[in-house]
């Protein structure tokens, strides 16, 4: 019994390229599909630098993290390395601003899949696809851990496929192979490359960071690799796919479809897909991005329930959310993430048009909160070289233009004054 038990724990270790993999699904979702479409609204072809920057600073703070967790596995991570740093008031901190960041991506995520319902049903109002949608992720996590791997298995293959298959048919229909209306179209000039000026790709940063975010679940599951020393390397190789299939099907995007034709609601994957002639590619792509939606906000879902759950167990939240009880995860914890999700599902019916913008802006800057304490702790935890302070630095600098670049829009300059009264909260 005791070999099989072993067997069963080497098992579920995992090795550093499937580390990569779950990475690259896990971080796919909705931000990019639909959260893109408001970068390319404002920045036109330039949003691609914007992508290049986050992209960066993402792999400076993946590779930060990497480096604690190589030196001192922890079960909780940055929120562990922060309280082991600067005493359990940053832990406490780090540990909340993750969660209230988890709970604004499954507005987010819950807003995103209902706007892509209504590609279907457009007559249907937002707050109802909201509530179905809700109650389905609520029961995967009450289901359990089995069925939420599983689905998060699957939909990390969908996800990869729904971008590849976009890049294939949209080349085809650049080129002429598969009959549309549009065709690809390089910019002759600057002016061109940067239709709006530069405040605009400062102001795109946000949401090219959202679309990165999720790099804390993977520090988290390192734990889980064979070979702890290979940390550094699965971030590299994670990174370099999500940034090469971003760009790629940016790229696409951005010179086919004109910056002022993208509507905030509207996947500007879809939009370009429905140029081309080919029969329901659009239908199938639609679908895959709602399978990619709902998982991640399953995954956020997940994340919110167990962060709370770890929380209370810390004396970092009130102790009655770790209760346990008959369901697979505490009640009290389950509870409140239901609350939360119903305010989510008002937000939609108060402000259908505008929820998306403002759950977007406070999740990515959250986020980046998150990031800048990992960022100091990694300073106060780890001797570093010259060259790991020029990228913490650089690092730095690249969240910072993504915070300040939301003063230059009045939809994203509500999202900051949110997310700083929710760090004042905490604090």
């Amino acid at each position: 019994m005791k070999k099989q038990a072993a067997q069963g724990k080497e098992k579920k270790m995992l090795k550093w390229w499937q580390l990569s993999m779950i990475g690259v699904g896990c971080t796919i979702g909705t931000g990019f599909f639909l959260g893109s479409g408001l970068g390319i609204k404002l920045a036109g072809p330039a949003v691609l630098i914007a992508f290049l920057i986050a992209g960066t600073a993402t792999y400076f703070v993946y590779d930060a993290l990497a480096a604690m967790t190589q030196k001192d596995p922890q079960k909780g991570s940055f929120r562990t390395y922060s309280r082991k740093a600067f005493g359990r008031p940053v832990g406490f901190m780090n540990g909340w601003i993750y969660w209230f960041s988890e709970m604004f991506i499954v507005g987010s995520q819950l807003t995103a899949i209902s706007l892509f319902s209504r590609f279907w049903f457009p007559e249907i109002q937002l707050w109802v696809f909201a509530s179905i949608f809700g109650v389905l992720g609520l029961v995967v996590i009450l289901i359990g851990t089995k069925l939420f791997e599983q689905m998060e298995n699957v939909s990390a293959i969908v996800k990869v496929a729904a971008i590849l298959m976009f890049i294939i048919i949209a080349v085809l229909g650049s080129t002429g192979v598969i009959d549309g209306d549009k065709g690809f179209s390089w910019p002759h000039t600057v002016a061109g490359f940067f239709p709006t000026g530069w405040k605009q790709i400062w102001a795109s940063l946000i949401f090219a960071f959202f679309a990165f975010g999720g790099i804390e679940v993977i520090g988290i599951m390192s734990m889980r690799l064979e070979n702890k020393e290979d940390a550094p390397k699965a971030g590299k190789v994670m990174l370099l796919i999500l940034l090469v299939i971003y760009l790629a099907a940016l790229s696409l995007v951005v010179f086919t479809l004109p910056h002022h034709d993208i509507k905030a609601n509207e996947s500007p994957f879809l939009t370009v897909l429905s140029f081309f002639k080919v029969p329901l590619v659009a239908h199938i792509f639609n679908g895959a991005l709602m399978i990619a939606g709902f998982s991640t906000m399953s995954a956020s879902l997940y994340a919110v329930t167990t962060m709370l759950v770890a929380l209370a167990e810390d004396r970092d939240a009130p102790r009655f959310c770790c209760k346990k009880g008959k369901l697979a995860i505490p009640l009290p914890a389950f509870i409140i993430t239901v609350l939360a999700l119903v305010i989510s599902i008002v937000l939609s019916l108060l402000m259908p048009n505008s929820v998306y913008e403002y759950f977007t802006t406070g999740a990515s800057l959250l986020i980046l909160y998150n990031w800048i304490l990992i960022l100091i702790t990694y300073s106060k935890s780890i001797e570093l070289s010259a060259l790991d302070k020029w990228k913490r630095n650089l690092a730095f600098l690249f969240i910072v233009l993504g915070i300040t670049g939301t003063l230059f829009q009045k939809g994203t300059r509500g999202g900051l004054l949110v997310s700083l009264c929710f760090v004042a909260f905490i604090g």
